[in-house]
């Protein structure tokens, strides 16, 4: 069984439709990419998920549980933890205040201690920067402080939002090989990326959105390998 189901998924924005009948699996310890274009419903799709956008219709399930009528905090404790797209850390707070908020969960504050040892053995230059103020750091910190936030949530389920908007290549490359190794390491992931070579890269399974419909599916080889794919996101 899926961890996460959506089966035929319609959002709206008052009137005006974002997403047409969305279907999509994501198996437990795997890594799926949703990739396309900026403004083909990528991130509205992940609203719908976490509760910020209700679907108009369809259903969302996760661990066998439909969750599309349940508000976000309930959706949050069931283990579904988005690393939003421009991170949205507390500027002004310094690296551990912002790592201990992301673990206000119940479920998460049994584990508080624990996942900040992990979070900060993942990433040693938090730890060496747990007291300085957020908007001092680095692109490529406060993109690692994101999340490990999320990591201290415990999450079953962690969805990323363009994580590399912004950054600079070499931060990129860094930001994937973590996302790849939280991967290997166990975590099931949901990756929405406009940078198409890399993630399909690091994908066991990929979709494609255009215009709010997945117009196509596959492995990323698969992916990798379609001309039209190759054509119209990987310039080649």
């Amino acid at each position: 069984m899926s961890l996460l189901q959506i089966s035929n998924l319609d959002a709206f924005y008052g009137e005006s439709q974002a997403l047409w009948d969305i279907c999509l699996n994501v198996e437990k310890g795997q890594l799926v990419t949703l990739v396309g274009a900026n403004g083909t419903g990528k991130t509205t799709l992940l609203k719908s998920i976490n509760g910020l956008l209700p679907p108009r219709s369809g259903k969302i399930s996760f661990s066998g549980e439909e969750i599309q009528t349940l508000p976000v905090h309930e959706i949050s404790d069931r283990g579904i933890t988005l690393v939003p797209e421009g991170r949205q850390l507390f500027p002004k707070m310094n690296v551990q205040d912002n790592l201990i908020a992301g673990s206000y969960l119940k479920r998460a504050k049994k584990k508080r201690a624990a996942n900040l040892s992990k979070v900060y053995e993942l990433f040693p230059r938090l730890l060496d920067r747990k007291n300085q103020i957020a908007d001092t750091l680095s692109g490529g910190e406060q993109q690692m402080l994101a999340i490990g936030r999320a990591l201290m949530q415990d999450p079953q389920l962690i969805m990323f939002d363009e994580p590399s908007l912004g950054l600079a290549p070499i931060l990129v490359q860094e930001i994937f090989s973590i996302i790849d190794g939280l991967h290997n390491a166990g975590a099931t992931i949901l990756l929405v990326e406009q940078n198409v070579n890399l993630a399909i890269k690091v994908a066991d399974f990929c979709y494609v959105l255009e215009n709010g419909r997945i117009v196509m599916q596959g492995t990323g080889q698969e992916l990798e390998n379609d001309e039209k794919i190759r054509e119209a996101y990987m310039g080649l």
